[in-house]
């Protein structure tokens, strides 16, 4: 056998049913759909998992399994140019940056972002520094320590 010689099995290869095309078909008139009503419309029906207006089974049922939400670290964000406010030769630590009102809430530390300029000279504790950030400390003539 070769590969040109290949056929499919008769009757395996049928037409596709088409709808609406007169009434030898089996299929004319209304094409399957009934008389009147919502899904004899076209663009009618409702939606996937709609039970007519019932509270359907997937808001009736809890939610459950995994979530990664509950694992992640959560920072407080400051950007570099906030840190002007402070003077030059400052350690700007937390609570500093606490008392100043840059940071709110403490949530698993805080993140300096690099947005703005900084034209001070200090020394930034913080838990997380973007490249950026780290950068425009540092050609300031300050320091980025990760505590």
């Amino acid at each position: 056998m070769k590969l040109f010689e290949l056929v499919p099995a008769p009757g395996s290869k049928t037409k596709p049913m088409r709808k609406g095309r007169g009434p030898g078909t089996g299929n004319g008139k209304t094409a399957g759909k009934g008389h009147k009503g919502q899904n004899a419309r076209a663009g009618g029906g409702v939606r996937p998992g709609f039970e007519g207006g019932q509270m359907p089974i997937y808001r009736r049922l809890p939610k459950r399994g995994f979530n990664n939400k509950n694992f992640t670290t959560d920072y407080a964000e400051v950007n570099v140019s906030d840190l002007n406010i402070f003077e030059n030769g400052t350690k700007v630590t937390l609570e500093l940056m606490q008392e100043n009102g840059l940071v709110k809430k403490v949530k698993d530390g805080v993140a300096i972002l690099g947005n703005g300029e900084l034209t001070k000279k200090l020394t930034v504790e913080a838990a997380k520094f973007t490249k950026t950030a780290t950068g425009k400390i540092e050609a300031a003539g300050g320091k980025a320590e990760v505590i």
